[in-house]
């Protein structure tokens, strides 16, 4: 939904500011304009900071030059409405309010998904400060359409505010990846240069690209070999490497409901053995992808699962540090690994 109940207006026919008192349905509001209401159409009003960086400059009108009848186009073009794939992006709309001393100021940041492609897709949201979560969404954006997901302050952005985002097709497709994550990390500096700039070229949001087509699944590109080399190696060109690799994960649940539909009938050495094997397989595609962090849900039961991970880490040189604390979405059942970035 593009408007908010309080959520300030312009309508376009009038130039009368105004505010949404009421959402109707998802075609019109209920708006109020120097205090009378009325409903009005979606597209028959705007946000006030859209209004003015779209405003065109006022120019001398001129007198139209005479048109004869054998001049005038029998039928009128028609705009072209294909639309082409642009990938998906994560947009900020910056919400402005005047100071004491009459000077244009942000308030706070409206967070919208954009989805440029044809492709409707399922999402996980969640947005952190300073590495602490702050908002969680799980919903779905249509291909082409627009998603509002919530609003931050401005000043917020001095808390290194980080957004990761899980995306699997609406309608699955055999070639393409089960999960894709992407995620974005905002330093205070650069996003206050980001405004600024916007501010000056008069762009109404500030956007990031989180990836321009979703994902294949991981394919196996060979090179023919002869001889004995044929039965024992599989070749990768060096330079595809990264585009085999299936995505990464930056949560990973090994609870074995999650594994398999038959675990009930393993043992628990089986069961053990196969979620160690789960957690090296998504602990490689992430030091692969140079993620940041991976938290990992191993549940609490008698403590076996994490004692194991936990044995593991200390001898791999890519962690930094990892961590089992108290977490609300997890309790104490899972430990949050820290790479050498």
């Amino acid at each position: 939904m593009k408007y908010q109940i309080g959520d300030e207006i312009i309508v376009l026919h009038s130039n009368e500011e105004g505010k949404v008192i009421e959402i109707m349905n998802d075609k019109m509001v209920m708006i109020e304009v120097r205090g009378v209401k009325f409903p009005a159409y979606m597209d028959q009003i705007d946000f006030p900071y859209f209004a003015r960086f779209t405003k065109k400059k006022v120019v001398e009108e001129k007198k139209p030059a005479k048109t004869y009848i054998d001049q005038v186009p029998k039928e009128k073009p028609v705009p072209n409405a294909i639309k082409t794939s642009e990938g998906v992006w994560l947009s900020f709309v910056p919400k402005f309010s005047l100071d004491e001393f009459n000077d244009e100021v942000v308030d706070l940041l409206k967070i919208y998904l954009v989805n440029k492609t044809d492709k409707g897709f399922h999402f996980t949201y969640r947005q952190d400060f300073l590495g602490k979560e702050n908002f969680e969404l799980k919903n779905e954006v249509l291909a082409f359409h627009d998603f509002y997901l919530h609003d931050i302050s401005f000043a917020s952005l001095n808390d290194s505010p980080s957004f990761h985002i899980a995306f699997s097709l609406v309608t699955p497709a055999k070639n393409k990846a089960e999960v894709h994550e992407t995620s974005l990390k905002l330093k205070p500096k650069q996003a206050f240069q980001r405004i600024e700039e916007m501010k000056a070229k008069n762009e109404p949001t500030v956007s990031y690209k989180l990836f321009d087509e979703y994902p294949n699944k991981a394919t196996v590109d060979k090179q023919e070999l002869t001889g004995a080399a044929k039965k024992a190696y599989n070749l990768y060109e060096a330079n595809k490497i990264k585009q085999n690799l299936e995505p990464a994960r930056s949560v990973v649940d090994l609870h074995m409901e999650k594994l398999s539909d038959n675990w009930k009938h393993m043992s628990n050495f089986e069961i053990l053995t196969m979620q160690l094997n789960e957690f090296e397989k998504w602990y490689e595609l992430a030091v692969a992808h140079h993620q940041q962090s991976l938290i990992v849900i191993h549940g609490v039961g008698t403590g076996k699962l994490r004692d194991e991970i936990h044995d593991i880490l200390k001898t791999k040189k890519e962690v930094r540090f990892f961590i089992n604390k108290y977490d609300p979405r997890f309790g104490y059942g899972a430990t949050e690994i820290f790479f050498n970035t």
